[in-house]
This record gives C-alpha cells, structure tokens and sequence, in this order.
C-alpha cells in the first residue's frame, strides 16, 4: 500500500462555495436534525452544519464539546464506505475531536433519542454543560 493512501484527501466540498451548497442539499435526517441541534436546544451547545476540519467536512460540530456528529446513509454501510469512515474518524480523532455516527434511519425514527445521545456523550466526557 502506498503511504500516501492514508493521508486524506481534500474533500470536494472544502471551500466556502461547496459547502454551501451541501447545506442547502440537505438530506431528510441532516434537515432533522438540524432542526433540533440549532439555536443552542439541546445542552446550551452550539453546532455547525457542514464544517470543514482539515480535508473533512463534517455533517455538525459543536466547537465548545470537540464533538463531530456524522450521519450514515446507505453508501456508508459498503466496505468502501465503512473504511473511508474509518479514516475520517481516525484523522478526528487525531484532532482532539470525538465522532457520534447515527444512521439517516435512525435520526428519522427517534430523533428525540439521538439528540439524547449527544447529550450524554457529552456529559460523560465531563462537558460543563447544564443539560435541559
């Protein structure tokens, strides 16, 4: 294997532009939760839509908890999807940066729970936040 074929690529949507355009792209589950992550709802935390770390634009990332929330479709299930994943998360985790994967399915069923989820990662990491 190349030693290269570890270092990440710059993703396509690393400028300004692209990203952008992913916001207004939003699949179903990123619209969901969106909804319920924005404004500073849950915890008092505030996240970001499709925020570029290094060559990786995250889906959300809350600065104040280093936490990056990935949602998983359908591709991310495919071998080549679960490795691409694999790097990402370790390219974050590198950065100081904890990774939360949700599938699209469920944000869509129980995005209550999910958003719950958050919470409580970041409370047992020993977050300060006041959770409501």
């Amino acid at each position: 294997m190349r030693p290269e074929a570890d270092t990440p690529r710059p993703p396509r949507g690393s400028t300004t532009g692209q990203r952008r355009a992913l916001r207004r792209s939003q699949t179903d589950a990123e619209r969901r939760l969106w909804y319920l992550l924005r404004a500073r709802q849950p915890g008092a935390l505030k996240f970001r839509r499709q925020h570029a770390v290094g060559p990786y634009v995250l889906d959300f990332y809350s600065f104040e908890a280093h936490l990056a929330v990935e949602l998983d479709g359908s591709p991310h299930g495919e071998p080549e999807g679960v490795a691409r994943d694999e790097r990402r998360t370790r390219y974050l985790v590198q950065q100081g940066i904890r990774v939360l994967r949700f599938s699209d399915g469920d944000v869509l069923r129980m995005p209550e729970s999910v958003v719950e989820a958050i919470l409580v990662a970041v409370s047992a990491e020993g977050g300060s936040r006041t959770l409501t």
